[in-house]
């Protein structure tokens, strides 16, 4: 099964099952904005369930948050993660807060699906993988799934959690292929996955590199561990602490921006242990992303220049 294709039938089991879940956000009956994954749901759930909403971030967000204080859950979906700015008022003033300022007995169960467009001559206005932005915020849990089988788990356990959670879904994992449980299984939000065991270097990542180093360790000639993050808040330290504590080398590649980045969480996290550990970092440039094909292959990450990073240990 396709990533895309995990994400519909996960959606279609979400609004059978669960009665209180919506769908609703800007083109969520449209594939030229969410692709497959939302085709055939409101033929089958109807306007009432899957609303597709005029272009306005701020106000279908607010509206989703009135629904979930109102006993339903929704799932808001943000065709492009830039444009979902429009909308922190709501996201960081509100939603984020409501459990703490209410002493924990008002929950807020809201899901927000927000989906990265890289590539394809974008441009710097429609490429931007804020991740580290939002994993800032006190309140919101933030995953950010690789394959197919943990975005259909995480989005199940997102809409079933009573606190908010956002999502953060990249176009370039759409055609990827893994087997999927249909039974809804949940993954545990907060719970990173080792993907392979090694001894030479950890290499820690989430999302779409998480893919790309898999690919890359193929060809690396060296035992790589690899570390699929899944969750960037709360982040699952202990994972990762008990891989560099074998390894002793750690190599986080991360798909934002370097400084102030979510990699320096990370190595924050490597360099407060007990542990004597080489870490490195591989970001994206401090530079809005460029149009020009040949300037996308240069700014972005490549199965090349992992292996590049990985030459940056002695082992």
């Amino acid at each position: 099964m396709t990533y895309a294709d995990s994400i519909n039938q996960t959606l279609h089991q979400i609004l059978d099952t669960i009665p209180e879940s919506v769908l609703i956000g800007q083109g969520v009956t449209s594939p030229w904005y969410v692709g497959s994954t939302t085709t055939g749901l409101i033929d089958t759930f109807g306007s009432d369930r899957v609303i597709d909403t005029p272009v306005s971030e701020s106000a279908v967000t607010g509206s989703a948050a009135g629904m979930a204080l109102a006993g339903m859950r929704p799932i808001v979906m943000h065709p492009r993660m830039d444009f979902m700015l429009l909308a922190m008022d709501p996201i960081v003033n509100q939603i984020a807060n409501w459990r703490e300022m209410f002493g924990g007995e008002r929950g807020m169960p809201l899901v927000m699906w927000v989906i990265v467009n890289r590539g394809g001559e974008q441009g710097a206005q429609h490429s931007q993988a804020l991740h580290a932005m939002l994993a800032h915020v006190p309140g919101l849990k933030v995953v950010a799934p690789s394959s197919p089988a943990n975005m259909a788990g995480v989005l199940y356990s997102a809409v079933l959690d009573e606190d908010p959670v956002v999502i953060i879904d990249d176009r370039w994992l759409y055609s990827m292929v893994g087997d999927v449980d249909l039974n809804l299984f949940r993954w545990p939000i907060g719970q990173a996955e080792v993907l392979r065991r090694g001894v030479d270097v950890t290499i820690i990542a989430s999302s779409w590199l998480t893919l790309m180093a898999d690919h890359a360790i193929h060809k690396s000639g060296r035992v790589l561990e690899l570390i699929d993050l899944v969750s960037l808040s709360p982040l699952d330290e202990k994972t990762i602490l008990n891989s560099v504590a074998r390894t002793r080398n750690a190599l986080i590649l991360d798909g934002g921006w370097r400084s102030c980045g979510f990699a320096a969480e990370v190595a924050a996290v490597i360099a407060e242990s007990d542990y004597d550990v080489t870490v490195r970092r591989l970001t994206l440039p401090d530079l809005p992303a460029p149009a020009a094909r040949s300037l996308e292959k240069k700014y972005y990450h490549s199965i090349d220049s992992i292996l590049e990073a990985v030459t940056w240990f002695e082992v």
